[in-house]
C-alpha cells in the first residue's frame, strides 16, 4: 500500500499507457479508420455490391472506411443530391461512378482529376489492360480521367429456335436479316411476330439505332473532330429504317419503340430479332413469365457488309473528383474497383460484361454467364458515340430527328439536314 501511494502517479500512467495500447490493438478495424472515402453510386448500379466491394477493402486496409452514397430512393433525388454535391464541391465526396459517356463533359468541367501522375510509370500498362474500345473512354486531352469498371454493347438478338427451324444463321447483313425474317414470317403465319425492333423514341438508345446504321455503311459521324454527315452515307440509316418499315418488319409506330420495350417485347416471344443492351440478356432467362428461356442467341449488329457489324458501347467507370481531400487514398480504391478482381465479382454476383478479355475465358466466369462468349466480339467491334463536352445537345438532336423520320413527321433528307446543321455549329 505505501508503494502505491508513494508512486501512484507514475502507476497511473503506466496504467493510462496499458490500456490506451489495449484499445487500439483490439479495437475493430473501422474504429483505426483514419481515412475515410465516400463514392456517388447511384440508386441503379448495385449499391449492395458496392457496399461488400468497399467493406472488403476496408479489411484489407484497415486503415480506410468506404461509404456508399446512392443520393436517395429514386432517380430524380440521385441526380439532384449528385448535383447538389458537385455544384457545391463538396469535399467529402472522393470518387463517382459515371458512364462512358461523360469524361469529356466533368473533364471540361474540371470536376474529375486527371489520374496520370498518381499512376505514374505505370500509366501505360494499365491502359492497356482493358478492351480496346474502352482505352479510348478513359482520357480527355491525353490525360486518364477515369478507370473502366463495367462494359456494355448494343447486340442482335435473335430466335435461335426459329432460325434452326428454318435452317438459317445469325445475319450479318442487313440484307440477310430482312430476307431471314421474310421467310420466317411467311412460313409461321404469326401475328404476334414481327421481324425487328430497335429504340426509335427520342431516348437516348435511338442516337444507337442511327449511328448502327451509319457505322454499317462504313462511315463515321466524325473525324479529327470536324462533321463528316455531308456524304450519301449519312442517308443509309434513314434508308434502311424506312425500308423495314416499309416491308412491315417494325413496330406499326416505331418512333414509341422505348428502350426496355424491345426486351419485353423479345421476352413475350413477339420478335424474331431485336437490338438491345446486354442487361436484357439475363433477364430473358430467368424473370418470372419470360416465354424465350434457351430460345434466344446474341450476335454482332449486322451492316451493310459483314465487315461493318458495329454496336455502340456503354459501362461504366470509377472517377476521383477534384475536390476530394484523400486523392492518393480515393484513386487506391479507384484502381481496386477497376480491377479484374473486381470485374470477376460483378459478372458472378451481377452479370456485368467485364473491361477485360482474360476474364471471358474464365472457366469459373463462363459456368455462371456462358453468353459472355457471345458478348465478346460485338464488345471488341464496339464503337463509342461521339465524344464531346456537349454530347447532351448532340444526343437530343439526333434522337429526336430519327424519332420523327420514324413517326412519319419529318421526311429523311428533312431529318438529315436538321442535323447536319445543328451538329455543325457543335463539331466545326
Amino acid at each position: 500500500m505505501e508503494f502505491l501511494k508513494e508512486n501512484w502517479p507514475r502507476v497511473r500512467t503506466r496504467f493510462a499507457m496499458l490500456v490506451l495500447l489495449g484499445l487500439v490493438l483490439f479495437a475493430p478495424a473501422a474504429a483505426l479508420a483514419q481515412t475515410s472515402l465516400k463514392i456517388f453510386t447511384g440508386g441503379l448500379l448495385r449499391p449492395d455490391l458496392f457496399r461488400q466491394i468497399g467493406e472488403a477493402y476496408a479489411r484489407a486496409n484497415p486503415e480506410v472506411s468506404v461509404e456508399v452514397e446512392t443520393g436517395g430512393a429514386t432517380p430524380e433525388l440521385q441526380q439532384r443530391a449528385l448535383a447538389t454535391a458537385i455544384s457545391s464541391k463538396d469535399a467529402t465526396l472522393d470518387l463517382v461512378l459515371i458512364d462512358v459517356l461523360r469524361p469529356p463533359q466533368w473533364g471540361a468541367g474540371q470536376v474529375i482529376e486527371p489520374l496520370d501522375a498518381f499512376l505514374g510509370a505505370e500509366r501505360d500498362a494499365t491502359v492497356a489492360r482493358y478492351l480496346a474500345p474502352y482505352r479510348a473512354t478513359m482520357s480527355v486531352g491525353g490525360k486518364v480521367v477515369a478507370l473502366p469498371i463495367s462494359a456494355d454493347v448494343q447486340m442482335l438478338y435473335f430466335r435461335k429456335d426459329l432460325l434452326e427451324k428454318h435452317g438459317l444463321s445469325a445475319p450479318k447483313t442487313w440484307d440477310e436479316l430482312k430476307s431471314s425474317a421474310q421467310k420466317v414470317l411467311e412460313v409461321e403465319k404469326t401475328p404476334a411476330l414481327r421481324g425487328f425492333e430497335m429504340s426509335g423514341a427520342p431516348v437516348e438508345a435511338t442516337v444507337c439505332s442511327y449511328l448502327t446504321g451509319l457505322w454499317g455503311a462504313g462511315e463515321e459521324m466524325t473525324r479529327s473532330g470536324k462533321l463528316t454527315l455531308d456524304g450519301e452515307g449519312a442517308k443509309k440509316p434513314f434508308q434502311l429504317w424506312g425500308d423495314m418499315k416499309t416491308a412491315k418488319l417494325l413496330a406499326t409506330n416505331p418512333a414509341e419503340v422505348s428502350t426496355d420495350r424491345v426486351r419485353q417485347d423479345l421476352q413475350a416471344g413477339t420478335l424474331l430479332f431485336g437490338s438491345a443492351w446486354a442487361y436484357a440478356f439475363p433477364r430473358l432467362q430467368s424473370d418470372a413469365g419470360t416465354l424465350v428461356k434457351d430460345k434466344i442467341g446474341l450476335a454482332r449488329l449486322p451492316g451493310f457488309s459483314p465487315d461493318h457489324q458495329v454496336g455502340c458501347i456503354g459501362g461504366w467507370q470509377v472517377a476521383v473528383t477534384a475536390f476530394s481531400k484523400n486523392k492518393p487514398e480515393a484513386v487506391k480504391f479507384a484502381r481496386f474497383l477497376s480491377s479484374p478482381e473486381t470485374a470477376k465479382l460483378l459478372a458472378l454476383q451481377a452479370g456485368w460484361l467485364p473491361v477485360f478479355e482474360p476474364l471471358y475465358a474464365d472457366e469459373e466466369v463462363l459456368k455462371a454467364q456462358p453468353w459472355f462468349r457471345d458478348a465478346l466480339p460485338a464488345l471488341q467491334a464496339g464503337k463509342l458515340r461521339p465524344a464531346t463536352p456537349r454530347y447532351g445537345e448532340v444526343s437530343e438532336i439526333i434522337r429526336t430527328n430519327v424519332s420523327a423520320f420514324l413517326a412519319g413527321t419529318k421526311n429523311a433528307d428533312a431529318a438529315l439536314t436538321d442535323m447536319t446543321k445543328r451538329l455543325g455549329v457543335i463539331f466545326k
